[in-house]
């Protein structure tokens, strides 16, 4: 990453010709700097028991939800099996049946709350498909609104998200 820098750098000046200005996200820096540590975030958070500071959603028997903490959009939610497994083979029919569920139950959610106009919903698994915690499955279940894809993303490699993971986690936590 030394060269990331120099390349933000670089944008910033091409970027001060065309009068755009800066939207400063610091929160993204830890994003940026997240070395991947050895431990697994699905495993360490619900151990915590702390749903709120871990922004947990909700839990089920065998999977959880739990909001991004470095969202694509308001109110990208993970879902995840408590049991640490890395592929669909490795999870048995009812931890199968609950995460899928529990995707669900998250689409229904998020769209009673926030009111999106579609969702993305997938996972990447392994390294190479471009999973950030490559042995520890998770579902990404990511609102989508109407034009909320514009140029911040693709020329500043900036989202502006205007809502906080405390906020949204009380909102999608109230009954």
């Amino acid at each position: 990453m030394p060269a990331l820098p120099g390349l933000l750098r670089h944008l910033r000046g091409a970027l001060r010709g065309f009068g755009v200005e800066r939207i400063w996200a610091p929160w993204r820096r830890a994003y940026v700097e997240a070395g991947g540590g050895d431990g697994c975030i699905f495993c360490e958070k619900p151990a915590r028991g702390d749903d709120r500071a871990a922004h947990i959603v909700r839990r089920g028997r065998t999977c959880f939800s739990m909001l991004n903490r470095f969202p694509y959009n308001g109110g990208h939610m993970m879902v995840a099996p408590f049991r640490h497994a890395a592929s669909l083979d490795a999870l048995v029919a009812d931890e199968l049946a609950e995460l899928f569920a529990m995707v669900r139950d998250s689409i229904s959610l998020l769209a009673g709350k926030v009111r999106p106009d579609g969702f993305n919903v997938g996972m990447n698994l392994g390294r190479a498909a471009g999973a950030g915690v490559a042995g520890h499955l998770h579902v990404h279940v990511v609102p989508r609104w109407d034009g909320d894809t514009n140029f911040m993303p693709v020329a500043a490699g900036v989202k502006v998200i205007p809502q906080s993971l405390d906020e949204m986690h009380a909102l999608l936590t109230v009954p």
